[in-house]
């Protein structure tokens, strides 16, 4: 195992359901990094980046953030979204998806969930899809990759671009790509609890080279960075800009977290699987999950569904073990509610309150996710 396991008599201490990964070298970074000239943005953002690119972009230029939702919104901005535009977007997932969209007077039509694997359904979206659509956004949830293959067809043959939100994803693939390196723009996260953090940050991955100089920009007030810093700067600002960079503090501990990385997937891989071949088994539970040889999963969430979630969830409780619905419908918050009226989404009412995630993360070892199964299994 890479992480150290628990010893048998402490299985019945309390689990989180979430917990930051901090590299030990984390903390002699960020000392050196207090120690320095560059606190805010300077030279380990782009050493995160260029490395963030080598693992997951590839040939996608990658853009490092102050916030996955900075970088969604900025993909939004780089998609050429306009008020009174159209878009297609999840129902299921973090309102950070959507909630940009509000910013810019954009008009939000709601997808369905695939009941099977809890990301937008393509037949959801085929329906919805009209002349005035100009992207599609989809979210990975839990790490599962959306079906892509299908999402890339409706992209290409509509002519509008595939946004991706891969907070959940970093690590999963498709058809043997990262996700990251497929789409016109994917978004990361890399807030206190996902895979790895840089306490709070994102990174946008865009295909178009061409995007990335105003990308730059508008990551800055505006402001050719380049430029000034050159003292080439005709000190103008034609467009619109915003204050969404990363700091050097932050990359500090993100290219800790690079070096880990593979080992933080491994092991949460390991509880994921010994999730699945545990309850798989159980008639009383389906485990969000696919393995259709297409993706693979990058377990930040292992969920399940129930008709007894409720059950589950307050007898795990009593063992002292957390466990939740991470994400919601955006369809039942008051700010969504102009884009909803009138819409129905079946496959949502049948999961909403049946789905229930479980720990998984490097504090949890193979030892107490067989304690949980195990656990899960004899309640119902």
């Amino acid at each position: 195992m890479s992480f150290k396991e628990i010893p048998l008599m402490k299985l019945t201490e309390g689990t989180v359901l979430f917990h930051p990964y901090i590299s030990k070298n984390s903390f002699k970074n960020v000392k050196k990094v207090l120690s320095g000239r560059w606190i805010g943005q300077g030279p380990l953002v782009d050493k995160f980046e260029k490395k963030f690119k080598s693992m997951f972009g590839k040939k996608n230029q990658c853009l490092a953030t102050g916030s996955g939702t900075d970088a969604l919104h900025l993909s939004y901005i780089l998609a050429g979204l306009k008020k009174g535009d159209e878009v297609i977007a999840p129902l299921f997932t973090c309102t950070a998806t959507n909630i940009p969209f509000l910013y810019m007077g954009v008009k939000i039509k709601f997808a369905d969930i695939d009941p099977d694997t809890m990301n937008i359904s393509v037949q959801s979206v085929k329906k919805l899809i009209s002349k005035k659509t100009k992207a599609i956004i989809c979210m990975h949830y839990g790490g599962l990759p959306c079906d892509l293959d299908e999402l890339q067809k409706l992209s290409k043959k509509y002519k509008i671009p595939l946004i991706e939100d891969a907070a959940h994803a970093l690590g999963a693939t498709f058809n043997k790509q990262p996700v990251g390196s497929i789409s016109d723009f994917t978004m990361f996260s890399f807030q206190a609890i996902k895979h790895i953090t840089t306490a709070d940050g994102g990174m946008l991955c865009i295909k178009n080279k061409k995007l990335m100089q105003k990308a730059k920009r508008i990551r800055w007030f505006g402001i050719d960075r380049e430029k000034k810093q050159n003292a080439t700067w005709e000190n103008d600002i034609f467009e619109i800009g915003y204050k969404y960079q990363m700091t050097d503090l932050g990359a500090s501990v993100g290219l800790e977290g690079l070096k880990d990385f593979n080992k933080v997937l491994k092991h949460r891989k390991d509880i994921f699987n010994i999730y699945l071949e545990k309850l798989n088994k159980n008639k009383n539970i389906k485990c969000v999950h696919k393995d259709d040889g297409k993706r693979t999963h990058a377990a930040w969430l292992f969920t399940i569904i129930s008709r007894k979630k409720d059950l589950i969830q307050k007898k795990l409780r009593e063992k002292k073990i957390e466990s939740n619905q991470v994400h919601f419908r955006n369809d039942k918050y008051s700010v969504f509610k102009n884009f909803v009226k009138g819409k129905k989404y079946p496959n949502m009412d049948y999961a909403e309150n049946k789905y229930l995630a479980i720990p998984v993360h490097h504090k949890v070892s193979t030892q107490k996710a067989k304690y949980i199964a195990d656990l899960i299994n004899k309640i119902v």
